[in-house]
């Protein structure tokens, strides 16, 4: 803080304000921790949570030379502030940055950026640390209006203040500002956005399949509520601007010599720079190197013929960016006035697309996507139930059971970089792609499996997320996963000319064009649903005009996408791979999981020891049997429904016999209890002995005559041989023909008489 020491620092008074937003209560105080840095800010709620962030704009040893902004985002969790330990016996310490440390870094950096003005070369850093978190909300949103207080705080050439807004929809279209956990897991759509005071910045949405409608509405809804975040930074502001010594900072520019870019693009008019239309994207980047060849020589050989007393220098680092800024404009200006893009396509055109399934034998679902030169290689794994991913982070433990991940190898832009950990690009792009296919994955109940997708981008010529997704459907698909609805989504770009208000929107923007756009908008649909989106905005205006436009023109890339897909994979593969587990599940009512168990889990261990499968026992008692052959898998479930078979009167089975007791009982011991037959119940003949009619090891068949439930002792009978029924049936008509002989002996004395 500006004017700080160790002797005034006690004096130091806290400026602290409370504003209620959407009936929740948020406090912004200042002046209190972090005295040493220039500025920082702590930000409380009613629900424990407690934020705080740090903002340095370097003005000393500065790069003045950097051709980018060096802002660097940093978020950090704190295991203590949900009162947790992490790690293991040997690291007890916080690590790494976990993926969602990244996310929330990166949902910071996305919309603070375009707020700085161009050629900004001053080293800036933003720390955002969580000091106390309750269990019941995802904080990330918050932290894009922290560091916009931030920043307006530290007097940087900030040049609007931004704010963040998360609200959950649910079925009724009611919107929950700053929802719960709870309420975002119910909702149909869950919606991060960030705004200006009048303009559109950045958009995460994750959806069940909301109209285009639904997701219009609640954008407008975000903004209504930003607008009183917006009006309470400034209200901040105001206060600290009163009570707090402020001094302008000192902002370095490493600004182009104008006069430079002016003898430039004289140079390199716009018939020159027709050598990089209709070019692929290496034949474009050999034409780029050989036209800022020719305009350092073109400079060079200029210089030569000023005056050696003129103080004008030629900086040669520089030519690089004046020729990209000259290229730049000549390709905007054709876009915008003439509808010409650089390979030649309409703007709305989607580049052909083509597939392949099931091009790895021994994985459970395989596709590979093309886009042109871009291709993406998705491979599906199916497992148990047991293989979920548990995530543990500051937040409670949860469980993932889709996991999705993408890779981006040096190869696949003719690239060298060394192979060391994952990017934090790589984290964003499986992000997206987890949060769009996620809402169209079958229930667990419906499909018991554990999912992982891996996405390999092995050629890259723009839009390799799209890629990711496309050929993410057609993997899982293809694994036999009975997903929804096929997913596709397309890159839609706008370009914007400041001056006259005219702007076009592009659709499938390839690599060579990725330096062009001042809206870049990404939307996740199926034929006839949204399922996520993302939106990221240089400029700073961006109106839901616009934003509708570029919806309607998404439907029918999408579509086209879709079509193509659905004549390779038109629906789930009818049959699972051979090297996929299977996987069953069987309800098994309370009273019978003792006896699946058995004593410590005897009877678990031993099928899956005898049989190589994996037996997973939920806390409503839900089995899953996940097994590697149909011959184990039927076995397992064969003694399990032998274990918690119930018994019925009239119940016929075959089992053998196990021992003889007094030479009147026949004793057979089936699904684990006790079953008797009395000697009386053998045969319709009379017996002396047991043995007479069965032995031990002999089979018998039988049905069950009484239970006795207290005892758990079965009574049965034996069912007669084909040969004995005979016999039996022989005896009776002996015995009816006997008796009707008889009956007529007996009328015929009483006639006689």
């Amino acid at each position: 803080m500006i004017g700080i020491s160790d002797r005034n620092a006690p004096l130091l008074k806290p400026l602290k304000k409370t504003y209620e937003i959407e009936g929740q209560k948020i406090t912004f105080e200042t002046g209190k921790l972090g005295l040493l840095i220039d500025w920082a800010v702590t930000i409380s709620d009613e629900n424990d949570n407690i934020l705080f962030v740090t903002a340095w704009f370097k003005q000393e040893g500065i790069n003045e030379k950097a051709d980018f902004f060096p802002l660097v985002v940093d978020f950090q969790e704190k295991y203590y502030a949900t009162w947790k330990i992490w790690g293991n016996k040997f690291q007890k310490r916080e690590w790494r940055p976990t993926d969602d440390a990244t996310l929330s870094a990166r949902l910071i950096d996305r919309p603070i950026r375009p707020m700085f003005p161009k050629w900004i070369v001053n080293d800036t850093q933003i720390i955002a640390t969580v000091l106390s978190a309750s269990w019941e909300r995802e904080l990330g949103f918050w932290w894009i209006t922290w560091a916009s207080l931030t920043l307006m705080m530290a007097w940087t050439p900030f040049e609007w203040p931004v704010a963040g807004c998360k609200i959950a929809v649910l079925e009724d279209e009611t919107y929950v500002f700053n929802p719960t956990i709870e309420v975002e897991n119910s909702a149909i759509l869950n919606l991060l956005t960030a705004w200006t005071e009048d303009a559109l910045t950045m958009v995460e949405a994750g959806a069940k399949e909301v109209s285009d409608e639904v997701m219009l509405r609640a954008l407008a809804k975000s903004h209504e509520i930003i607008k009183k975040i917006i009006e309470a930074e400034s209200d901040f502001m105001k206060d600290y601007k009163e009570n707090f010594w402020i001094t302008e900072v000192e902002v370095f520019y490493n600004l182009p010599d104008e006069s430079i870019y002016s003898e430039i693009r004289e140079f390199l008019t716009e018939e020159k720079l027709e050598a990089l239309y209709n070019k692929w994207k290496k034949d474009f980047h050999n034409e780029f190197n050989k036209l800022t060849s020719e305009t350092k020589e073109f400079l060079l050989e200029k210089w030569y013929n000023f005056d050696l007393e003129d103080e004008k220098t030629l900086d040669e680092s520089s030519i690089w960016s004046f020729v990209e800024k000259r290229v730049k404009e000549v390709m905007r200006k054709n876009i915008l006035e003439k509808n010409r893009r650089l390979d030649w396509r309409n703007l709305d055109e989607v580049r052909q697309v083509s597939w392949e399934v099931a091009l790895l034998p021994r994985t459970h679902g395989s596709a590979l996507f093309r886009r042109w030169l871009t291709q993406a290689l998705t491979i599906t794994t199916l497992w148990g139930p047991d293989d979920t991913q548990i995530l543990d982070w500051m937040m409670p433990e949860t469980e993932k059971t889709y996991i999705h991940h993408y890779n981006f190898p040096p190869y696949s832009v003719w690239d060298i970089r060394p192979l060391r950990w994952t990017w934090r690009r790589e984290i964003g792009h499986w992000a997206l792609a987890e949060r769009a296919l996620v809402p169209v994955l079958p229930s667990l109940e419906e499909f018991p499996y554990t999912i992982r997708v891996v996405s390999e981008i092995m050629t890259c010529n723009g839009s390799s997320s799209m890629a990711s997704i496309c050929g993410s459907t057609m993997s899982l698909m293809n694994a036999w996963v009975p997903i929804k609805a096929p997913v596709a989504w397309v890159a839609m770009w706008m370009i914007y000319d400041e001056e006259t208000g005219n702007y076009k929107i592009l659709s499938d923007i390839q690599a060579q064009e990725d330096f062009l756009w001042d809206m870049d908008f990404k939307v996740w649909r199926t034929k006839k649903w949204i399922t996520a989106m993302q939106l990221d905005v240089k400029i700073k205006w961006l109106s839901l005009e616009v934003f509708k436009n570029a919806f309607a023109q998404s439907v029918t890339a999408i579509d086209y996408i879709l079509d193509e897909m659905l004549k390779v994979q038109p629906k789930v593969a009818e049959k699972l791979s051979p090297y996929a587990p299977l996987i069953l599940k069987v309800m098994i009512p309370v009273e019978k999981i003792s006896a699946v168990i058995w004593r410590g889990g005897e009877n678990v261990q031993k099928m899956e020891k005898d049989f190589d499968v994996k037996i997973s026992i939920a806390d409503d008692w839900l089995t899953t049997i996940t097994a590697n052959s149909q011959e184990n898998w039927d076995v397992v479930i064969a003694k399990i429904k032998e274990i918690i078979w119930e018994p019925e009167v009239g119940y016929k089975g075959t089992w053998k016999v196990e021992k003889i007791i007094d030479w009147v009982w026949a004793i057979v011991e089936f699904k684990g209890k006790t079953w008797m037959i009395h000697i009386s119940k053998l045969t319709f003949k009379r017996v002396a002995k047991v043995e007479e009619v069965l032995n031990v090891g002999d089979t018998v068949d039988f049905e069950i005559l009484e239970i006795d439930t207290v005892k758990w002792k079965i009574w049965l009978k034996r069912i007669l041989s084909e040969v004995e029924q005979k016999e039996l049936e022989e005896l009776r008509k002996q015995k009816q023909a006997e008796l009707m002989k008889k009956q007529e002996s007996e009328n015929k004395e009483k006639t006689e008489s």
